[in-house]
């Protein structure tokens, strides 16, 4: 059974680093290429335990639609995602936050299984592994890229308003 996990460090608090992550905003924009975005559902801001949301997108020069279930939520340091509907056979995806002494630990892992038996294991070792990794790594570079700026301008803001004496 195919299986990705990714660590990404983030230089910013655990609940910014979740919250960014469950936003359907932020993952519309760090979609790039594939114009992937939520067309059914919940189809904006942030998800939370039981939320449904369709995508769709366009992925290995196929548009496909793919529909998707939070099924555990827990606050600031773990969600769920699985697919009800869609082009694999089945997709689980556990997004993990761990506090670390610079900042959060975004843990990814995800367990799917490609359609189509023996063709899709052979797609899977030949191509598709390395594509969805890719994918899921523009996605987390895009969170770690906002959520490091909105830490800077928060830590500016701080700096502005402290007097000599604090």
């Amino acid at each position: 059974m195919p299986f990705i996990r990714l660590e990404t460090l983030i230089a910013a608090p655990i609940e910014l680093c979740f919250d960014l992550s469950r936003d359907l905003d932020v993952h519309m924009a760090s979609s790039g290429g594939t114009g992937e975005r939520a067309v059914a559902g919940v189809t904006s801001g942030r998800v939370k335990l039981g939320d449904e949301i369709t995508w769709e997108a366009k992925h290995l020069g196929v548009r496909q639609r793919l529909t998707s279930k939070i099924i555990a939520y827990e606050r600031p340091r773990m969600f769920v995602d699985e697919m009800l509907r869609g082009a694999f056979k089945r997709w689980h995806h556990t997004h993990l936050f761990e506090v670390r002494a610079q900042g959060t630990l975004k843990i990814d892992v995800v367990n799917y299984a490609s359609p189509f038996s023996l063709l899709g294991l052979i797609v899977d070792m030949l191509y598709l592994k390395n594509y969805m990794r890719r994918f899921l790594l523009r996605r987390n570079a895009h969170i770690k890229m906002v959520a490091e700026t909105q830490g800077e301008v928060r830590s500016l803001k701080s700096e502005r308003f402290r007097t000599p004496d604090s």
